[in-house]
């Protein structure tokens, strides 16, 4: 019987992907809002604002997805990677890919009209933080070491 390091394994996530939690409290919070409506006021200039909000996530997002793939390395959290990325979108966040979907998440709110997402999304954030970011954060750490130490001194978790 083998026995897989961690290195070798990826990150103890739980194998929902990252994505789908904002997914979820998203869809929540416009459920909430159809039984208690919660509109944002200000239309149409929010959901100008919404849209210019959303592209901005977006554009960190791909930034850091275009990193992973360019470095030949896995974006999915249980698989192990290849390299410690720390340039490109990563000179900003240790986590540009779930950062960019947490401005996506607010500017989607803004463009959709409703306050409940956007009061949401703290408990979104808790979720990531807790179910995706931690264990990864300790896979790095335990695969890169010192490397990823200064890496995390240096570079905030999300902006």
């Amino acid at each position: 019987m083998t026995v897989q390091t961690e290195s070798a394994r990826g990150a103890r996530v739980i194998g929902i992907p990252p994505p789908l939690y904002y997914g979820a409290g998203f869809a929540a919070g416009m459920f909430v809002d159809s039984l208690v409506p919660l509109p944002v006021g200000g239309r149409p200039a929010t959901v100008v604002a919404g849209i210019m909000v959303g592209a901005l996530g977006l554009a960190l997002n791909f930034a850091g997805v275009a990193a992973v793939i360019g470095h030949r390395t896995t974006i999915v959290p249980h698989r192990p990677v290849a390299t410690l990325i720390t340039s490109g979108a990563y000179r900003w966040s240790r986590n540009p890919m779930y950062a960019g979907l947490a401005i996506t998440y607010l500017g989607g709110a803004l463009v959709a009209g409703s306050w409940w997402p956007v009061a949401l999304w703290p408990l979104v954030m808790f979720a990531v933080a807790r179910l995706a970011v931690g264990p990864e954060e300790e896979y790095l750490h335990q695969r890169f070491g010192r490397t990823y130490t200064d890496y995390r001194a240096r570079v905030r978790r999300w902006l």
